[in-house]
């Protein structure tokens, strides 16, 4: 049987911590700007982690058990 393929998309947009979770970006920071407040803003350029209900499919892009 062949191996798994990592999802390309997937592989470019999240990472791995050393506990095991999956670290993404948030949306709406790339354009129109301007109208966002500063705190807004701030917030978004941060990190977060992956909802526990999405875990196993984003597991699943990323090829892992």
């Amino acid at each position: 049987m062949p191996k798994m393929k990592t999802n390309s998309g997937a592989k470019k947009r999240f990472t791995l911590t050393g506990t095991g979770k999956i670290k993404r970006k948030h949306a709406f920071h790339s354009h129109i700007l301007t109208k966002k407040s500063k705190k807004r803003k701030k917030n978004l350029c941060s990190f977060t982690t992956v909802n526990p209900v999405d875990m196993n499919q984003v597991r699943e892009l990323l090829a892992m058990k």
